[in-house]
């Protein structure tokens, strides 16, 4: 018997694509948002795609800056992964509070985040409002990752390379192991 869910409900079976922080930069300085609604969208050329109310501090500082980094948090942030998605960046310096250190980038001015495992550096390509949300697509133009968690694969099979899913609220997923079909 399947268990009928609210259209807010159904969006959440597919919403564990692993937990991100965006980092982007305005007059203030550097910021970081959780971001849970990431996806790539292009192959050529290298494009993802994130998701951002337009409430939220973070938005107008890609908006503005038409650059961001992608930086991919391993489980062991779990913490300062949940607590810069619940504080807001226009008060408070999310880098002091969560204790991360901002680093600079190869190819943009956002900062990676030193403690994350990977970085994906970004500039935007277009972007669309899509019902309560912007839909930020990017350009990839750098990246980089911690060289023994890659083998061609990021090795969620290690623990330093477990990644957070959100769930919903405060609930999250691990990443751990690799499988390969036949």
């Amino acid at each position: 018997m399947k268990r009928s869910l609210t259209p807010n409900q159904a969006l959440q079976l597919i919403n564990h694509g692993p937990t991100i922080l965006v980092t982007a930069v305005g007059e203030r300085g550097p910021n970081i948002i959780t971001l849970a609604w990431s996806t790539p969208v292009s192959i050529r050329p290298p494009l993802l795609a994130i998701s951002v109310a337009p409430s939220r501090y973070s938005h107008d500082l890609i908006l503005n800056s038409g650059e961001f980094v992608v930086n991919v948090p391993n489980s062991s942030l779990l913490e300062q992964v949940h607590l810069c998605g619940t504080i807001s960046g226009r008060n408070k310096d999310k880098f002091k509070e969560a204790g991360l250190t901002p680093i600079p980038a190869n190819k943009v001015k956002a900062p990676l985040i030193k403690e994350c495992i990977g970085h994906i550096e970004c500039k935007l390509y277009a972007y669309y409002t899509a019902g309560d949300h912007t839909i930020f697509i990017a350009e990839v133009v750098g990246g980089s990752v911690d060289e023994e968690l890659y083998d061609g694969h990021l090795m969620t099979d290690k623990v330093e390379g477990e990644t957070l899913h959100h769930l919903g609220g405060n609930v999250y997923a691990i990443a751990g192991r690799r499988v390969r079909a036949r």
